[in-house]
Order: C-alpha cells, then structure tokens, then sequence
C-alpha cells in the first residue's frame, strides 16, 4: 500500500512561495527537512529494514558518463576459487565449501540482470532537469525512490535530496511519505543535528505517536546530540507498542556513557537483558571504551558481568572489540594486566601462558541432561517420523540395548561417499578396518539396499565389513541422524561418531538455548570427519577439539576467542584466534 502527505493548496502554495519553489533552482539552504506534516502509518517490518539498511551507506560513489546525473548500466565478470582443506567447525569453513557454486550464482546473476541503474547528481538540480530525468528513466512511478536509495547508499549531499523533494513538491502538491523517511535517513547518516532537530520538532508538535521507523531514526539521531535525553522518551514511546530493539537500546546506551551518565547506561543494559534483547556488539564496545576513563570499581564489576554474560551465551568478540577488552584491562590501576594474541594448540595448552583451557567435556550432570533432551526432542520429536517410524526407531533402540556400548558409531553412507575413486563398499571397508585394527567397538549405520549388491556395493565387501563392526540397516528412505545420535548417546560420553554431517536441523529442534549450546559442545568434542582419504594408502580424521573454544578465566588469566575480520563464521563454527590475558 502506498501512503502520500497530501497538502492543500493553501500550504502548497505557501511553500511555493516560501522557499522560492517556482523558480528554476529552489531556495536550497532555506528548504525545511520536511515539508510541514508527516504521517504515521508503515509497517514495522519495513521500518527494520529502512534502519539496517540505510545507516550505513557505502564509501563508494558511482561515476556519471555525459550528464552529472546519467543513467548507466552495470556489469560484472566472473571469478572462481578453489575450495581448500578445513576443519568442519573452524571459522571460515563453510564459507571455502560454498566458494565455487556461490561464485558461479552470482556471475549468472550479474550477466542476466543487466538493469539499468541510477547515479545521483553531484549537484543539486532544477524542477526542470529532475523531470527531464524523471522522463529518461524507465518506471516513472519508482523514481524518486530509487534515487533516495541511491543517494543514501552513496551519501549525497543534503542539498541533492532538498532538491528532490523540492521538484516532487512542485509536480505533484504532496510528499510521499517513504521520501521524507529516506531523507531522515541521510541527515541521520551525515549527522545533520539540526535537521534532524527540524523534523522531531515538527514530528512532537502534530502527532502523539509516531511509526517504529520514525522512532528508530530519531532515537539515533538525538542520541549523538546535545539532546540525547530526549532519546530516552521516543524509546519510552516505542514501549507503548513494541519491544525497543536492541539498536534502539544501543543508541540510548551510547548517549548515556558519551555523557558520563554511567548508572543510566548500566541500568538500560540491564533492561534490555531481562528483555532477552541481545546486544550488538559496538554496544559492548562502547562499554569497554568508556571503561579505560572511568576508574570505578562498581563499573569495573558492571564490565566484569558482561563478560560473564558473553560467556554464558557463547558470543564472540570481533577484532574491534577484542582490543578495546584487552585496552581495558591493560588500563585497570595497580593490576599490571598483559594481552597476547595466541593460537591455542590442539592439546587446549596456551602458548603465551602455559595454562590449559577449559575441557570440551560435558560434566556428567550435563550429559546426563543432554542425554534426555536428545532423546525426547529429536529422536521421539514429530518431525523425525516424517522419514523414520515409531517401530523403526523401537526395534533399533531393543538392538542398541542388546549390545555392549560403542566406542564408535558411524554414518555408513555419508562416510562411504568422502570418495570417488573406488566404489563406496571399498571405501566403507577400509575405514572399517583402520578403525577396527584399534580395538574399537563399531556400530555402521547404513540402509538395506546396500545388501543388494551391486558394483557400489559388494556382497563380498560388505560381508567381510560384518566380521568387523556390527551393523544395523534401515528402511531405504529413514532418516540416519536419530539413529547416528540415539546409539552414540547410549554409549556413554566416550563414545564418539563420524560423519561430515553438521546435524543442524536436529540442533534446531531443541527448544532451550542452553540445551543447544550443551549439544553443540557435545558435537564438536565427539564428533570425527574423514577429511582425507585415498583408496589403499591414506584416511586421515580431522582431530577432536579437547578444550571448549568459549571465554574463560582461572582469576589471573582470561582467554577470549575472537572473530577473525577477514572470515566470514558461519553460526555453528568457531574461531581460532584467542586473546590471553596474563596478569603478572
């Protein structure tokens, strides 16, 4: 739906008149921010993507060819790399496994969309050259949309939006309302205080309530002013309809700490936590930066609980916040902090200080508790019997208590396809066999058509894998993970299972967050990946992580896992990069 201001003549002929609207070049530095009214009415779900999307324009500018304000079109070539060996869990893995198939989806999307796209003016321009672009460019109805979009990506000047508005203004006698929303957005990005003083002060004197959007924006930008506490009533205004979101709480914050007003800011942090509103983490950022001149032990126990909360929820500091962390401590009076940054070895011994970090080990309450989490969740879940039937899972559950428990479970199918070089019963075999010359108990998970036999699967392979490890085979279209986790859970904590499988869907499942943290902890200390194999000479498993990759501290150290800028983490991977904290 679209939403217009509509202006009587009356108030259009008084802008006209006001702001030299009917010249060729209108009046820019005396043109208002807006044009006299505003209305209240989009969605929430657009004002979220107005915000996120348009405060943080790119650096970059478009070049124009001809005139200032040209159209053109772009183009893009194509470009492939490698994918490289990873480690299933290390930060940037999953990004090198997409690599190739992502490049190739994206140089076809850039040669068939060859649409033409707009270039803001470098200079504001006349009622007259406006509607003569306005006639070039193909949708007339878009425009004006389009070119806000642009120039809040590119960052134009104010005065090239002031002449936008001015020339929709004189064509049409009204304001769309999304323009004046965009235009708020660019004074908000440039920092135009008092154009963003113009348009609250018209906004608080004709309505009661304004749209989440408006808030959002107005929250940001009073917030970094001389009128920062008049933030803090629009957030109180967001309450009255919806949750303020965390960037909402976050401009608030900043201005409080920006303006010395330390309880304040510790006491919105805390609401917004008992909000279950998660932080970003230029909020934390700001906390730790603000801490370095602040030398107060109660605000000292304030940062010293947000790292604690850090802890508990497994978030990761990125760079920026990683050294305004380690800035902080080295800046406590009389502690004599130190901060390296490290790699930790696969042994969880930490090079810069010798202490060992924490086991991945679950404790047995916590297993135990997992254990039956596991099984009334996923296993017993709904939505494993989509592919898996209650007696399936009943006679697998009668097998697995029947044997003694496993020291390793494996994904027979996922495991036998790592190659194409032999076929998928030899490689089977082989792993079986490696594995087995280390006296290990084996469960192979596979499904009945491997015992049809076949060139992928021979009888002879098959039978000779039999005398090694037992099996049980499903139904040809279950589902193998409940299986894969129900037999590796019963085992024991000591038993471990392979497949490359993430066991993403089944992690989304469980219902609690500390359940989910608990079960990917789990996962990453007992899950092996066949990461090398060649027929008859190599299999080589990725190592099992022994330390838990999360913050910790034995009181005179703290190690702090930290993003990498230059890699891109998927949600289930974690970093390699670790910040040690040694207090000599």
């Amino acid at each position: 739906m679209v939403f217009f201001l509509q202006t009587s003549n009356w108030v259009l002929q008084t802008l006209l008149k006001k702001y030299n609207l009917f010249s060729p070049m209108p009046g820019l530095q005396q043109l208002p921010s807006v044009f006299g009214c505003f209305i209240s009415t989009t969605s929430y779900q657009w004002a979220k993507a107005v915000d996120s999307k348009t405060l943080h324009p790119a650096s970059a500018k478009c070049s124009s060819k001809g005139r200032d304000e040209g159209i053109r079109e772009s183009r893009a070539g194509k470009g492939y790399s490698s994918p490289h060996p990873f480690n299933l869990f290390a930060a940037g893995a999953s990004k090198k496994r997409s690599m190739p198939h992502k490049a190739l989806e994206d140089a076809e999307y850039t040669v068939t969309s060859r649409k033409k796209t707009l270039c803001p003016p470098e200079k504001p321009l006349s009622v007259e050259k406006w509607g003569e672009l306005m006639e070039e460019f193909e949708g007339r109805k878009k425009f004006e949309e389009l070119m806000f979009e642009k120039m809040i990506a590119q960052n134009s000047p104010i005065d090239v939006a002031k002449s936008l508005l001015a020339a929709v203004a004189y064509r049409d006698g009204n304001i769309h309302y999304s323009l004046l929303v965009k235009y708020l957005c660019l004074c908000v990005s440039q920092k135009q205080t008092e154009e963003i003083y113009d348009v609250y002060d018209i906004m608080k004197a004709r309505f009661k309530t304004l749209e989440t959007s408006a808030y959002g924006l107005l929250i940001k930008g009073l917030s970094g002013s001389p009128r920062w506490r008049e933030a803090l009533i629009l957030l109180e205004e967001i309450e009255k309809v919806i949750p303020p979101s965390k960037v909402n709480y976050g401009d608030c914050i900043r201005g409080a700490l920006v303006n010395q007003e330390i309880n304040l800011a510790c006491q919105l942090f805390h609401e917004m936590l008992a909000k279950d509103v998660m932080p970003n983490l230029d909020t934390i950022q700001v906390f730790f930066d603000t801490g370095k001149d602040v030398k107060d032990d109660h605000f000292k126990t304030e940062l010293l609980h947000i790292l604690s909360y850090l802890r508990d929820n497994q978030i990761y500091p990125g760079e920026a916040l990683m050294q305004s962390i380690k800035q902080w401590f080295e800046s406590i009076p009389g502690k004599d902090w130190k901060g390296n940054l490290t790699t930790i070895k696969n042994s969880g011994l930490c090079p810069s200080c010798n202490q060992s970090l924490e086991s991945i080990n679950l404790s047995p309450e916590e297993f135990s508790i997992l254990k039956e989490k596991i099984i009334k969740d996923v296993i017993h879940g709904t939505d494993t019997f989509r592919k898996t039937t209650p007696q399936e899972l009943e006679q697998f559950q009668r097998f697995v208590n029947r044997h003694p428990p496993y020291d390793i479970v494996i994904d027979g199918l996922n495991v036998a396809s790592i190659s194409n070089k032999c076929n998928r019963s030899q490689t089977l075999l082989e792993v079986v066999t490696h594995l087995a010359q280390q006296n290990l108990r084996i469960l192979v998970l596979g499904r009945k058509h491997m015992l049809n036999g076949s060139y992928q699967w021979s009888r002879n392979n098959m039978a000779a894998m039999q005398k090694k490890a037992d099996f049980f085979f499903t139904e040809n279209i279950s589902e193998d993970d409940p299986f894969l986790l129900y037999a590796t859970l019963h085992s024991g904590s000591h038993c471990r299972f392979i497949t490359r499988d993430l066991l993403r869907d089944h992690k989304a499942c469980l219902s609690d967050s500390l359940i989910r943290r608990l079960f990917f902890k789990w996962q990453r200390g007992h899950q092996i990946v066949l990461s090398s194999y060649t027929p008859g000479k190599r299999i080589k498993f990725e190592p099992v992580l022994l330390y838990d990759t999360i913050m910790q501290t034995t009181g005179n150290t703290w190690h702090i896992p930290y993003d990498d800028n230059f890699l891109e983490r998927s949600s289930y991977e974690v970093p390699t990069k670790w910040l040690c904290l040694q207090q000599k």
